[in-house]
């Protein structure tokens, strides 16, 4: 299946993947009733292909949106693009590089700090602060439409959650009614919450204010 890129504004991210999998369609109706499938999150870590490809088909994915800003890794090349979207292709899985969800941004000189002051991580402060701006949301609302038809997992590199965006990226999506686990391996899923501290506005974007300080 040919991969597509899906870049950081919504007036090039035009057009839906075509030839969706028969397995995620049917997936998608139950009992001739259409139901919302929820999203993943995934790791690839150290893993061998073998391993990781296991817990994709074990949940049934039929899209993979890699939300690496860069998609690859000398350390393990498995994980790279050409190479992984080739091994996916082999199981009827799609692959989307969404290079607008992608990680490691830069400060925000448009952003106060203490409006994501929450975050003491300054890669998750510099990502929620990304988050409010428009090519973010564009890539976030085009992976969820493509993902109305197949079961999505958003992979990054990082093995657990926690110390990754995905779990910012996750937030959104649960503020957006979305439900979404973490695949944490083998038979082993975790159901994502909402950061505590988080607050949704009125617009669908998120802040994480710093904890209001007390006095000793």
């Amino acid at each position: 299946m040919p991969r597509r890129r899906i870049p950081s504004t919504r007036s090039e991210a035009t057009g839906p993947i075509t030839s969706p999998s028969t397995r995620a369609a049917r997936s998608h109706t139950i009992e001739g009733r259409r139901v919302k499938l929820p999203f993943y999150t995934v790791g690839h870590s150290d893993r061998s292909l073998a391993e990781f490809t296991g817990l994709l088909t074990a949940v049934d994915i039929g899209l993979l949106a890699d939300i690496r800003k860069l998609p690859g890794s000398r350390a393990h090349p498995q994980f790279n693009e050409d190479v992984l979207a080739g091994s996916l292709a082999d199981l009827d899985i799609a692959y989307e590089h969404v290079a607008a969800l992608g990680g490691l941004r830069g400060k925000s000189a448009d952003v106060p700090k203490e409006l994501n002051g929450l975050w003491r991580n300054a890669s998750f402060h510099r990502y929620a602060d990304y988050a409010l701006s428009p090519p973010f949301r564009d890539g976030l609302a085009q992976v969820v439409d493509q993902a109305r038809e197949r079961r999505c997992a958003l992979m990054c590199s990082e093995a657990v959650w926690w110390r990754c965006h995905r779990r910012i990226v996750a937030d959104y999506l649960l503020a957006a009614g979305e439900t979404v686990f973490h695949l944490m391996g083998k038979g082993r899923l975790e159901p994502a919450r909402l950061t505590p501290g988080a607050v949704v506005r009125s617009d669908g974007t998120l802040v994480y204010p710093a904890e209001p300080q007390t006095d000793a």
